[in-house]
């Protein structure tokens, strides 16, 4: 029987997109459940809970751009 293998996860060298990801799991306290089993080990509760705060961080940012433009 063969086992997946667990990747483990480099915080050091990691898309900006995916830091902000890691960023709200670690604030929401799911980062070791992460780290441990995967993405997939998050309910879908927890998943768009993530979700929804990186969109309103996006939004956020967006805010400020165009504040700071005009």
């Amino acid at each position: 029987m063969s086992k997946n293998k667990e990747k483990e996860i480099d915080l050091e060298h990691i898309k900006p997109e995916e830091a902000i990801k890691y960023e709200i799991a670690e604030e929401l306290g799911y980062l070791d459940k992460v780290k441990t089993g995967g993405w997939k080990s998050l309910t879908a509760k927890e998943s768009g809970r993530i979700g929804g705060l990186m969109a309103k961080k996006k939004r956020e940012e967006k805010q400020k751009q165009s504040q700071n433009e005009g």
